[in-house]
């Protein structure tokens, strides 16, 4: 079995879900987590933040129920309205850090959203790449060569793809992967106790 965590870095709700995946991945740490990205906005709501009119008042529901930070500079890219979040960029990013350290990918995905809702970085700026895997003691030259080369194309599209063959809808999203039987354990929100009670359930 292992568990397959399904986000987008730019999902508020994702940001908040990863303390919870953090505390869960630390209690279990010979359960392989798998990390992939979501393509909440690509093509056509690939479009400026203001567009989102929602995005304050989810963002403070999420900040209730999880405990969530969001910094300033984030709050600057609300209030100025303009900043564009492509996801496919995100996904590319995602990549990049997970190729450097695959059995990091959970907490480097954390360290991205923080990036980005407290920071105010933008996940399309080499730039957050190289920030974030030197703060986490990666090669960042790399990173950066692996965040713009093809294969982070190939790796976002096969990202987005592999959430749609397992049937997910929404992000974030834990699954337990055991051969073809597919269980959802957490979506959107959940303690790190309920993941627990219902990986326990399936054994």
């Amino acid at each position: 079995m292992q568990l397959v965590y399904a986000f987008d870095a730019y999902c508020g709700w994702s940001h908040g879900f990863s303390p919870t995946l953090g505390e869960f991945v630390s209690c279990h740490p010979d359960l392989p987590v798998e990390v992939i990205s979501g393509g909440l906005f690509t093509g056509s709501r690939r479009v400026p933040i203001r567009a989102f009119g929602y995005v304050q008042g989810a963002n403070a529901q999420i900040a209730e129920l999880t405990g969530a930070q969001f910094g300033g500079g984030y709050d600057r890219l609300i209030t100025d309205g303009s900043f564009v979040m492509d996801s496919e960029d995100a996904a590319r990013g995602v990549a990049a850090l997970r190729r450097a350290a695959p059995d990091r990918a959970a907490e480097l995905a954390g360290a991205l959203q923080r990036a980005f809702y407290v920071d105010g970085l933008s996940l399309s700026d080499a730039a957050t790449y190289r920030k974030v895997a030197e703060e986490a003691g990666l090669d960042a030259d790399a990173v950066v060569t692996a965040f713009a080369s093809p294969e982070a194309y190939d790796a976002a599209a096969d990202d987005f793809r592999r959430c749609a063959e397992l049937g997910v809808t929404g992000f974030p999203t834990l699954l337990a992967v055991d051969g073809d039987r597919v269980t959802v354990l957490a979506r959107s929100h959940a303690t790190a106790d309920e993941i627990d009670r219902r990986l326990a359930a399936l054994s």
